[in-house]
């Protein structure tokens, strides 16, 4: 099944469960659903090519954070990650970090076996992280490292050529 899919699923089950809620609470579902659309053109997602996971090993009680590139695999004690996507939301909206992931059980004889294919979200990692019994592993960002950084406000220069008033020199105190 394609992420395309996935997503379309995902979005009709929302749909559906706002409808759901409109009949409930006697609202017009096309007004909810008009908010839900508007909602989604000022919120546009970014891309990126790195997802970041936090990792535990709950015999050892160690968690470890590692970047894994969109669409490569990686090991985390006898379970492998693959990130399909990452997105993020522009630093102006509010934040929303996904990933569809999927993770395979690394079985004695080397075989793999499904474990985990679903979106996880950063903002709520106890949502759909997956649990394994002796591994967790949660999406705690994406990163695109060709990305400019996020502007930053700094203050204005202190000028150096100012002389002080007299009544600054009125409040320091005299020898």
């Amino acid at each position: 099944m394609s992420v395309e899919c996935d997503i379309f699923y995902l979005v009709r089950s929302v749909e559906v469960w706002l409808e759901n809620i409109a009949n409930r609470t006697r609202r017009s579902s096309v007004t909810i659903l008009k908010w839900v659309e508007h909602d989604n053109r000022k919120a546009e997602r970014i891309a990126n090519p790195i997802a970041v996971f936090n990792g535990l090993d709950k015999i050892t009680g160690v968690t470890t954070t590692f970047e894994i590139p969109i669409g490569e695999e990686r090991r985390f004690g006898s379970v492998i990650v693959k990130p399909e996507v990452c997105y993020t939301r522009p630093v102006t909206e509010e934040p929303k970090t996904t990933s569809f992931v999927k993770i395979d059980q690394v079985e004695t004889d080397n075989t793999r076996r499904p474990i985990f294919s679903g979106w996880m979200f950063a903002e709520s990692p106890g949502l759909n992280a997956m649990e394994h019994a002796t591994y967790d592993v949660w999406l705690t960002g994406c990163r695109d490292p060709n990305a400019p950084p996020p502007a930053v406000e700094t203050a204005p220069p202190a000028d150096t050529t100012a002389t002080p008033d007299q009544n600054d020199k009125d409040a320091q105190p005299e020898d």
